[in-house]
């Protein structure tokens, strides 16, 4: 018989001793294992069960109402973000108004690691996008995740090895299996027609592709926001505002066009 995988989450109300021990004994009771368990955020705890059936997730549920010590806040079917919680011992910040934004800083890296590669394990066409300043470690983590997710990346522009920009693949890197990652920035202020080809035909391609800087990708392709599935945001610390002001700018104020997004 398949196992059922259930996420419980409850807030502490009395911190008193043994209040652990009192809900791990109550699961072992009803033959409910703990797959993982940790402090979540403030004051609460989050655990991965194991269950035989819907009959036990249900009986525990119904005890654990009767407790005063504890609230009940989560109580459903994992989902990724509540795995990776278990992990790390917090949530990630999602944006209120746009559900597919997903908020880090730089302090967060090995969560944000772990997020994309669960992503990139995942089946199917997926478009991410990653925005944030110069030096905050967005092509970085991309990369760390794909070593993890066990994927093979590809570069069709960035600025990691200075410019790279390329205009065609042979025929072994076209694949599903692969992460292509491209840089909206080099690819709109330094690419030339045979570029975009390419990077229309891997849009194409059922594969999972990672952009990073998608509002500048955006405003030279006929793809829009509503086009991505998921919008990661990266900042040195929560008050950074990302901002293209120095890449709208004239070339010729800038010198060497832009300079500050190489790494």
């Amino acid at each position: 018989m398949e196992k059922i995988e259930w996420y419980l989450e409850y807030e502490i109300q009395l911190n008193r001793p043994g209040l652990l021990g009192d809900i791990s004994s109550l699961l072992g009771m009803l033959s409910i294992n703990i797959v993982s368990i940790n402090g979540v955020e403030n004051s609460r705890r989050g655990m991965l069960l194991l269950c035989k059936d819907h009959e036990q997730v249900t009986r525990l549920r119904s005890i654990l109402n009767t407790m005063d010590t504890i609230k009940i806040t989560k109580y459903r079917q994992p989902k990724l973000r509540d795995r990776l919680a278990v992990r790390h011992g917090r949530y990630i910040n999602r944006d209120n108004d746009d559900k597919k934004t997903f908020r880090f800083v730089r302090e967060d890296l090995g969560l944000l690691v772990d997020f994309m590669a669960e992503l990139f394990k995942q089946d199917g066409h997926k478009l991410i996008g990653i925005r944030g300043m110069p030096r905050v470690g967005k092509t970085e983590s991309v990369v760390a995740a794909s070593v993890s997710a066990n994927k093979k990346w590809l570069f069709l522009s960035s600025t990691l090895l200075k410019q790279t920009i390329r205009d065609r693949l042979i025929q072994e890197e076209y694949s599903e299996d692969n992460l292509y990652i491209f840089d909206g920035i080099v690819s709109t202020k330094r690419a030339n027609e045979q570029h975009w080809q390419l990077v229309r035909e891997i849009m194409r391609l059922p594969a999972t592709k990672v952009v990073e800087h998608p509002d500048m990708f955006v405003r030279s392709t006929e793809y829009t926001l509503n086009d991505f599935d998921y919008i990661i945001e990266l900042r040195n610390d929560d008050n950074e505002e990302i901002t293209y002001e120095e890449i709208d700018r004239p070339v010729f104020e800038q010198g060497d066009g832009f300079s500050m997004f190489d790494f």
